[in-house]
Parts: structure tokens; C-alpha cells; sequence
């Protein structure tokens, strides 16, 4: 299977009028972002039998929701899960409610199991955000899933880095970093593996400022956490109990854009468990955290 953005954003964007009569666009980066989302979009729901859209509500979940109800004309054709360790902000909370009734989502919420359950071992940040990997595992038995679309980035952590777009999961939902499919010239292996599934990650080849530049030019809604009050914004949204928010004065996207290419830190600086042992996030990933 093998990605033509520009033949793709023949179905996703609006043309102008050429010198034949005919439509045709120059494409910009968003444009072929877009479009090979898209086609990943589509491609995972005609080769999969039963998938579903994982929804953090952050600003990342929150672009997947709006190119999968342009890659299928309105409306997003599976359900739309969101694993709740219910932890989140009541922000977070309040933008679910309402979103999922304007979108017309399908919505699945799922619970995590308690903290008394988990790995030990883990440092204590970590071992909050694995409930959540537990919870994800809890919802594939209960749902019989053999894809998951997941809105991770490539550039948001070194070891998401090492991600495919069509990303094999064992059968406990482990993820094997050493024995990654290839993904030459944007061909991809969208064969789930047996009772195993695919994590598939439209969005993995966009940016931080990319998905804040698409959130501009689309009118895409935002929790307001992400604006700067009183000195200071959240960049990345998790649990309240693990995550903080960073000195900024962008109260607007475009201060967002301006701030974000200013900064040398890191988008996650924010999120508790990135900060605790050299392999603790590895640790998490490798057991199916997202």
C-alpha cells in the first residue's frame, strides 16, 4: 500500500479553477499533511475489521477526530474510545460531553483499574499512567478490536520516535521495539497479526506546531487549559495528579506558534513520569502505553 498525497488531496481540499476548465491546488505543508492522514484514515478502515478511534481529548486526539470526520465526509464510521483513568481535568471532561454530542461521535468510555493493581516497580508517576495501559487492555478484551488508531507524534518523545504508522501489537498489547515492520517509501504492512491488533497513527509525521498551526487554519476546538492565564499554560494535558503546567504568555495560537518556535524544551516537560527513571516511559511503551 503506498501513500499519493497529491493524488489524495483531490478528495480533502478545496482546488482552484486551471487555465482547462478543471480543478487543481499548489499544496502547502498542511495540505500534504492532511492528505496522507487521510489516506492512512481510510486505509485502516477498509483493511480492518474492527477498529476504533482512541480519544485522549488533547489537542493531538482532537486533529485525528476532525481529519477522520473529513477522510469520511462528516461523521467518524467507528467507535470512539476514551480509556478514563478519571484523573482528568474537569476542562477535559466538560469539552468530552460536548464534543462527542456535536460530532456525533460514537463514544466509548472505559474505566482504568485502581492503583493497588499495578506493577510495583513502577516509579509513582509511571505507575499512575500505567493504569490507563491496563484499562486500553481491559477495553480490546471486552471489544474484540484489531485496530486502534492512536494520535501519537514521532517528534513528542525519542522512544514514539522509533513508532511505524502501522505499528504490530502483541497479544497482551505489547510492543516489541526491536522488531518493527520496515516502512520504505510510505509502504505499509496493514495486516493485524494473529489475535494480536495494529495500532495505527495517522498523525505520527506532523509536528507540535503543525498540529497547532492545522488547529488554526481549521477553527478546531481547544480546551482552554492550553492558553496561557496568569503566567502560566499547560502544552500537554494528562492526569491533574501528574501533570503541570509551564511559565508561558501565549494566550492565543498564534503566541502558541511564535512561543513554540522560540523554545528548546521539550513538549512533555510537563508530564511527571517523563522526569522519573531513564526507563520508565520505555518501560511503558514497551507494555502498550500510548
Amino acid at each position: 500500500m503506498q501513500i499519493n498525497s497529491r493524488k489524495e488531496a483531490a478528495f480533502v481540499g478545496a482546488g482552484i479553477d486551471d487555465q482547462h476548465g478543471g480543478r487543481s491546488r499548489v499544496m502547502d505543508r498542511l495540505d500534504e499533511l492532511e492528505s496522507q492522514s487521510v489516506f492512512i484514515l481510510r486505509e485502516a478502515f477498509a483493511r480492518l475489521k474492527r477498529i476504533a478511534v482512541l480519544w485522549s481529548l488533547g489537542k493531538d486526539s482532537n486533529v485525528m477526530i476532525w481529519l477522520a470526520r473529513k477522510a469520511f465526509f462528516g461523521r467518524v464510521p467507528c467507535p470512539v474510545m476514551h480509556v478514563d483513568t478519571g484523573k482528568k481535568f474537569p476542562e477535559m471532561y466538560a469539552f468530552r460531553e460536548r464534543y462527542a454530542k456535536e460530532w456525533q461521535l460514537d463514544l466509548l468510555v472505559e474505566p482504568c483499574p485502581p492503583i493497588e493493581t499495578i506493577d510495583p516497580t513502577l516509579p509513582p508517576a509511571a505507575r499512575s499512567a500505567a493504569r490507563k495501559t491496563e484499562g486500553l487492555k481491559l477495553a480490546l478484551a471486552k471489544h474484540g478490536f484489531d485496530g486502534l488508531i492512536a494520535g501519537i507524534r514521532r517528534d513528542e518523545e525519542a522512544t514514539r520516535a522509533k513508532e511505524r504508522v502501522f505499528s504490530p501489537r502483541g497479544a497482551e498489547g505489547l510492543w516489541d521495539v526491536r522488531d518493527q515492520p520496515p516502512e520504505f517509501w510510505n509502504h505499509f504492512n496493514a495486516s493485524p497479526p494473529p489475535v494480536a491488533h495494529l495500532r495505527v497513527h495517522p498523525i505520527l509525521h506532523w509536528t507540535e506546531s503543525d498540529i497547532w498551526a492545522y488547529t488554526r487554519r481549521e477553527g478546531i476546538p481547544i480546551i482552554p487549559l492550553y492558553l496561557a492565564r496568569d503566567g502560566k499554560r499547560y502544552r500537554s494535558l494528562g492526569d491533574m495528579d501528574i501533570t503541570s503546567p509551564i511559565a508561558s504568555d501565549a494566550g492565543t495560537i498564534d503566541e502558541i506558534i511564535a512561543e513554540l518556535d522560540a523554545t528548546t524544551v521539550p513538549e512533555r516537560s510537563g508530564r511527571a513520569m517523563d522526569h522519573e527513571s531513564e526507563d520508565a516511559f520505555e518501560r511503558l511503551r514497551v507494555a502498550g502505553y500510548l
